[in-house]
C-alpha cells in the first residue's frame, strides 16, 4: 500500500510540475473579419460565385499571430448547383513585438478588388499594443506584386 501511495503522490507532483510547461498560449480571434465575394459567367450560361474571408489568430504573450482564410466557389446553372469547393488555412506571420507580455490586437483587411490593392490582392494592418505599458505598434502589409509582401511596422509616440 506504501508503494501505491508514493506512485500516486509522484505522479501527481510530475502533473503539477509540468502543467505549466503544459499549458497553451493564450490565443484571441480578431473581431474584424471580412468577406469578399465575385461572379463569372463561363461558357454555356454556367456562373460561378467565389467567396472569401479573412481573419487572424493572435498569440497575446508573443505577439506571433496567423492569417487564417477560407474560401467556397460554386458553380450553377440555371437549375441545379454543379460544383461546390472550399479551400483555406492559416500562415504563420511573424512577432510584433521582440519580448514576451501581455498584447492586445487588432486586424483589418483590404478586400480585393479595391482601389488600395496597387499590385496584388491587397493589404492588411495589424495593430498591437502592450497591456501592460503605454506601448502601440502599428504594421502594414501588402503585396509588392512580386511573389512577397512588404511589411513596415512602427511604434507610436504619445504627446
Amino acid at each position: 500500500m506504501n508503494h501505491v501511495t508514493r506512485l500516486v503522490c509522484a505522479a501527481a507532483l510530475s502533473t503539477v510540475a509540468l502543467a505549466p510547461i503544459a499549458r497553451a498560449d493564450d490565443y484571441r480571434l480578431s473581431h474584424n473579419q471580412r468577406i469578399s465575394c465575385s461572379r463569372g459567367l463561363a461558357p454555356g450560361k454556367l456562373n460561378t460565385a467565389t467567396c472569401r474571408s479573412y481573419t487572424y489568430l493572435f498569440n497575446v504573450k508573443t505577439s506571433e499571430y496567423f492569417r487564417c482564410q477560407v474560401q467556397l466557389a460554386m458553380t450553377r446553372d440555371n437549375k441545379e448547383v454543379i460544383n461546390v469547393q472550399t479551400d483555406g488555412g492559416c500562415i504563420r506571420k511573424p512577432r510584433i513585438f521582440e519580448t514576451d507580455g501581455n498584447y492586445d490586437f487588432d486586424a483589418t483587411e483590404t478586400e480585393p478588388p479595391n482601389t488600395n490593392s496597387f499590385f496584388g490582392t491587397g493589404g492588411y494592418s495589424i495593430w498591437a499594443a502592450d497591456v501592460a505599458a503605454q506601448k502601440v505598434r502599428g504594421c502594414i502589409i501588402i503585396s509588392s506584386g512580386l511573389g512577397s509582401d512588404i511589411s513596415k511596422c512602427l511604434d507610436m509616440t504619445f504627446q
